[in-house]
């Protein structure tokens, strides 16, 4: 080999080294993420995708802030977060089945993936391990539901066979069926007559599905004059109490909590008079947005992958409180 072969070869070695380094110190000074949310328009995902954008302010990532309400949404959303230079993104996605396919396009474009609140299930109907995730445990926040209802059933007085239990469920979402499962559970354990649930299925997880659910099972149901209302989230709640009242049942007829805490639930509680809505398990969105969006910033540019599952707690947040638990939570 002749010295000039050599040198060409340790020069273009050098070269690409310097290549490799510069590449990722563009990297670092040029990190853009995408947060994609199944409902743009909940406030939920509002905070959440709200929270992701201060945090790349302060650390220096930009944060491209798209909806996904479908499958399609979500691809054409993975397509113009890589048109745009996006080296990953933060997902909650519309269905958790879709996992695989969001996946696949991902790797297509070598983008890293964490999902948040609800977890990508594989096509064995486990949850995809692979991909790291931040949630809440839904069966324990359901049980915190539960238990908040049967404490406030106690304080009222109510005697438990005469009360009816709206369950507005959707048990396609997985997260949705282990929330109420967990309340269906704490209040069975409490005390409270099973064939005194009644389920109201709904189509989607906001206040109008729900509150179209709900509608037939109160009037068909017109032997209760004390109800008690769960879900997946307190905007379903808040439709099934927009349905008691359509029925003539007042704040004192109606116990109903939901989880979340979030703009809905704030202004239910700034309403002059109280109604139904008793409470909700407030988790903070703000701290779920923020803390993906840094896990996934420092995954781009230090390679260090966030936890394979992370989970939060909640706060039981009333008409009472709610205004010191927001301040706490940063919500």
């Amino acid at each position: 080999m002749t010295f000039t072969t050599t040198f060409t070869r340790l020069a273009l070695s050098a070269g690409l080294a310097l290549g490799t380094v510069g590449a990722a110190q563009a990297a670092e000074e040029d990190v853009k993420i995408g947060f994609i949310v199944k409902k743009p328009e909940q406030a939920w995902f509002i905070n959440e995708q709200e929270a992701a954008t201060q945090a790349g302010e302060e650390l220096g990532f930009s944060v491209v802030r798209l909806g996904g309400e479908d499958g399609q949404e979500v691809l054409s959303a993975i397509d113009n977060l890589n048109s745009q230079g996006a080296q990953g993104f933060v997902i909650c996605p519309p269905d958790v089945r879709l996992g695989p396919a969001i996946m696949n396009r991902a790797n297509q474009y070598g983008m890293k993936v964490v999902t948040v609140d609800d977890r990508f299930v594989g096509s064995d109907g486990e949850p995809m391990e692979e991909v790291p995730h931040l949630g809440m445990s839904g069966y324990k926040i359901g049980q915190q539901v539960g238990e908040a209802i049967a404490a406030e059933m106690e304080a009222r007085g109510w005697d438990p066979q005469e009360v009816a239990a709206l369950r507005i469920t959707n048990y396609e979402l997985p997260t949705a069926k282990e929330r109420t499962d967990g309340a269906t559970d704490a209040l069975l354990e409490w005390g409270f007559p099973e064939d005194n649930i009644f389920d109201a299925p709904q189509q989607n997880t906001d206040t109008s599905s729900a509150f179209s659910a709900a509608s037939p099972v109160i009037s068909q149901r017109g032997e209760f004059e004390h109800w008690i209302i769960y879900a997946l989230n307190e905007e379903s709640v808040l439709g099934g109490v927009r349905a008691t009242e359509q029925y003539g049942l007042g704040a004192e007829d109606v116990i109903g909590v939901g989880i979340n805490g979030s703009g809905a639930a704030f202004a239910e509680f700034s309403r002059s008079n109280p109604t139904g809505f008793h409470g909700t398990v407030a988790v903070s969105s703000t701290q779920h947005g923020r803390q993906t969006a840094e896990d996934l910033y420092r995954w781009i540019t230090e390679g260090e992958e966030p936890p394979a599952n992370t989970e939060t707690s909640g706060t039981l947040m009333t008409r009472d409180n709610w205004q010191e638990v927001r301040a706490e939570l940063g919500l």
